[in-house]
């Protein structure tokens, strides 16, 4: 009996330690991640060095860089108004998607005139910090490496994996949050 009162004992105490923490099936050494980067500059080297070429060979017009990584000229040039579109701001804008070889993905008319709160709907990542250099009025036209436009998954419908674009963008109108909100209160 007493063998017996010794074994329930020795099972209960073996059977009441901790839970033992599963370990994992495999250990990532983030050797993709690395691979995976390394790509990503790769890709924007040669979509840079594609877009250089493109502007070298374009004498025509003066090309400026953005902070965001895109290279643009003015169709159009407001030279009187100082006022650039901020985060709440509603824009009347039109704009085209074009391929690097000119190539038109998306018209302006089949996109047509859209109205854009700026920071605050949704447009491609180059278009949206596009928007924010250009006055009332003006007209530009922008080069994007495919990280800023739809980059590695594409829209789903025209633009591929990876595409670099050219987009010329007008805005139609600005209006300034301050005075939506004094019309909404008048």
């Amino acid at each position: 009996m007493k063998q017996l009162v010794f074994f329930i004992s020795l099972l209960f105490i073996a059977g009441c330690s901790g839970p033992e923490p599963r370990k994992p099936k495999k250990v990532k050494s983030g050797s993709y991640y690395k691979e995976s980067i390394e790509r990503s500059k790769q890709l924007l080297a040669k979509e840079e060095q594609l877009i250089q070429n493109i502007i070298k060979a374009d004498t025509a017009r003066t090309y400026q860089n953005s902070a965001s990584g895109s290279w643009y000229f003015y169709n159009t040039k407001n030279e009187t108004s100082t006022y650039l579109p901020k985060p709440d701001d509603l824009v009347t804008l039109a704009y085209n998607v074009l391929s690097l070889e000119n190539d038109t993905i998306y018209s302006m008319e089949q996109i047509g005139v859209q109205k854009y709160k700026v920071d605050k709907q949704e447009l491609f990542p180059g278009l949206r910090n596009s928007v924010k250099l250009l006055k009332e009025g003006e007209s530009a036209t922008f080069l994007y490496p495919s990280s800023l436009g739809y980059g590695y998954p594409g829209d789903g419908d025209r633009i591929g994996v990876n595409i670099p674009l050219k987009s010329t963008l007008v805005i139609l109108k600005i209006e300034k949050e301050s005075e939506i909100i004094e019309q909404i209160v008048n």
